[in-house]
């Protein structure tokens, strides 16, 4: 039991002496680490007082090295500012001086200004003088010849006109026929080159167009139960459809293309898809009628692009697409606005004038007829409102309302759409003019030959081309024959409407005839 006690007991002890022992060990290190933690405190403090000094010595060197470059650059900018102001101080003695001069200048104008107005008036006085002088030396001179002023006038003035009526008139004609020698070798020259340079095979437009049919079967389908199939299609289209003995075919006759154009297409269509009645027929009629206007819409694009003409409204090239299915004596008026487009600006090239805007005029110049079906008055009164609206040039608004004769042209390329028209329109095989016209237009020219006085006979030529008018000897002399072809001319030009030109030959002869015996 003793010896139990005795093992607690220096247990005990020994942990208390173990105690002690860890406590004085615990304090040497940490004796030691204050040490270690002291001096590297002194060091970081030392290490931040050096950086400091450093610090302070580049900030003294760099705001040195700022200073100077700053008094340097003041010193600069005070030369420039005591530079500047010498400038303007000698600009300034410059406007001073030049004030001066000015000064003086204006003092010696004003007493010039004042010397002239002495003269002037003057003068005035001294032309008042002379035409007192003047009148009453007037008046002695109508006392001593008994003849007034007035009459004198007249007299000398009729003598005179008697006398150089004729050389006037003879002088005027030659003259005339030199510079028309001139202009006509030089339009020529022009006419034939651009012709030679544009060359388009002439297509004569019909009035009707034939469809080829499958078989005669198909005839009759058309047709329908009592004819209710064809009555459908022309009420529809607006054509007349000809169906007679011909073998597989029928006719579409009507005056408008774009009708027959659709029509032809709508019966096709039929013809193909095989269902023939009056509610399909309708159905392909307003999807053709649809997809043509596309088809128009091409054309017109494809005609401005060929003629390099650029920005221009859609519905204004919907409109030149229509005028491809509008004929004119049978001439395809697109095709006839493309060709007077060309050779106005072949023309134009040769003059110098604005090619582009002398296209466009040549394109637009029958833009009337797009619609003139639709809008009462006159192909050329149309396409005038249309080139308004759509804010043309006014030189392509004059030559569309000038291309007939019915306004007078005010630019040279107004007179280029006119001639360009007469050339495409006069072209061999062009157009198909009828009887009935042509031998009105003879009657028409030979009234005009007949109408003037002193004119015995007026016979009109060649197909119209020349008009022969013989006067009578008796009451015309050669120069009022020279003034009768010329007012006939005017007249002609005026009243008339024809392709090419019209020439006019004045005939006038005396014969002396005696018989011997």
């Amino acid at each position: 039991m003793d010896n139990y006690i005795m093992a607690i007991l220096a247990l005990i002890v020994g942990i208390f002496l173990g105690l002690i022992i860890f406590f004085i060990i615990s304090s040497i290190r940490n004796s030691r680490v204050s040490n270690k933690l002291d001096k590297m405190v002194e060091d970081a403090r030392l290490e931040a007082a050096k950086q400091k000094r450093d610090a302070l010595l580049e900030i003294k060197e760099e705001s040195h090295k700022l200073k100077q470059e700053t008094d340097a650059i003041i010193k600069e900018k005070k030369a420039e500012m005591i530079e500047s102001e010498q400038r303007l101080l000698q600009r300034e003695e410059n406007l001073d001086n030049r004030e001066k001069n000015i000064q003086k200048r204006d003092e010696v104008l004003d007493e010039r200004e004042n010397n002239l107005l002495l003269k002037q008036k003057e003068l005035q006085e001294n032309e008042v003088k002379m035409e007192n002088l003047l009148k009453e030396e007037m008046q002695e001179l109508e006392k001593i010849a008994k003849f007034s002023k007035e009459k004198a006038y007249d007299m000398i003035m009729k003598r005179v006109e008697k006398q150089t009526a004729g050389e006037m008139i003879e002088y005027v004609k030659e003259k005339e026929n030199e510079a028309k020698l001139l202009a006509r070798e030089k339009a020529t020259s022009i006419i034939v080159e651009s012709m030679q340079r544009y060359s388009e095979d002439i297509a004569s437009e019909q009035t009707v167009s034939t469809i080829s049919l499958p078989n005669d079967e198909m005839k009759g389908r058309l047709i329908g139960r009592e004819g209710r199939n064809i009555r459908t299609i022309e009420a529809v289209t607006g054509v007349d459809l000809i169906i007679d003995d011909t073998p597989e075919a029928i006719v579409i006759s009507s005056f408008d293309p774009l009708r027959r154009e659709i029509a032809k297409i709508t019966i096709e269509t039929l013809i193909k898809d095989g269902r023939i009645h009056p509610g399909r027929i309708e159905e392909v009629y307003d999807k053709v009628s649809k997809d043509m206007q596309t088809k128009i819409l091409e054309i017109g694009n494809d005609a401005i692009y060929k003629l390099g003409i650029t920005k221009m409204e859609p519905e204004l090239i919907s409109l030149i697409g229509k005028l491809h299915f509008r004929t004119s004596y049978g001439q395809n008026a697109l095709k006839h606005s493309i060709e007077v487009a060309n050779l106005a600006g072949l023309m134009a090239t040769e003059l110098g004038e604005n090619t582009s805007v002398a296209k466009r005029a040549g394109l637009l110049h029958d833009i009337g007829k797009a619609i003139d079906f639709e809008v009462e008055g006159s192909h050329v009164e149309i396409g005038v409102d249309i080139a308004k609206k759509y804010h043309e040039d006014d030189v392509v608004i004059n030559s569309i309302a000038s291309h007939h004769g019915d306004t007078d042209a005010n630019s040279v390329i107004a007179v280029l759409i006119h001639i360009a028209d007469t050339l495409s329109a006069a072209r061999p095989g062009a157009r198909n003019d009828s009887s009935e016209n042509y031998i009105q237009r003879l009657t028409q020219l030979e009234e005009i030959g007949n109408s003037f006085d002193g004119v015995d006979k007026a016979y009109a030529v060649q197909a119209g081309r020349e008009i022969r008018v013989i006067v009578k000897p008796d009451e015309v002399d050669d120069v009022t024959s020279y003034k009768i072809a010329r007012e006939m001319k005017e007249k002609i030009e005026s009243e008339m409407q024809y392709p090419g030109t019209i020439k006019i030959t004045v005939v006038r002869e005396t014969r002396a005839q005696e018989e011997a015996k």
